[in-house]
């Protein structure tokens, strides 16, 4: 299978999974989750070639671990970025480590000075804990510059972290003042 049609196809659900579950007549329950077999349908009905092996691979390679399968393989969902109002995954609680990571475009800079980091449409901010990561993050979006986030402060001040399973670190907001540098 080509790496175009896997990238082609993880983008459709990271669509469906994360922001748009009814352009294809597809329902989440409130943690995420989808029926695969509906999953499947709504997209064939949408002249998308989808089946549960590609699904499979797709989990199984992805390096971003981007979706979890159910252990008995019926249900599928986006590890975090949702969008849509239905969805409300409940994430544990966790203390962060000292310093996590944001990327993002320089063009961006000048807002997030004024408002600091919003999750906008989203329902979290997301950060990581690995510099490479962000800088990857951020070069989806234009020249790539790379937040370090006083997160071990923040939860001092009573701002709450999360960690979808895919590891990436979530929070509702990051006021400028918790960012330590821009590099």
């Amino acid at each position: 299978m080509s790496t175009q049609k896997l990238n082609e196809t993880s983008k459709f659900l990271s669509y469906v999974l994360r922001h748009e579950p009814q352009a294809i007549g597809l329902q989440l329950d409130r943690e995420g989750w989808a029926n695969v077999d509906e999953l499947i349908a709504g997209a064939v009905r949408n002249g998308k070639t989808l089946d549960f092996s590609l699904i499979e691979k797709i989990v199984s390679t992805s390096d971003k671990k981007r979706f979890n399968l159910s252990e008995d393989g019926k249900r599928i969902r986006a590890a975090q970025g949702h969008s849509t109002a239905s969805v409300n995954i409940q994430h544990t609680e966790k203390t962060p480590p000292e310093f996590l990571y944001h990327g993002t475009a320089t063009r961006f800079l000048e807002s997030i000075r004024q408002k600091g980091l919003i999750a906008g449409s989203r329902h979290h901010v997301h950060l990581s804990q690995e510099v490479m990561t962000a800088i990857s993050v951020g070069q989806r979006y234009g020249e790539p510059v790379v937040l370090k986030i006083e997160a071990q402060h923040m939860h001092r001040q009573g701002f709450n972290f999360f960690q979808a399973e895919n590891g990436v670190w979530l929070t509702k907001n990051v006021p400028y003042n918790f960012i330590a540098s821009e590099k």
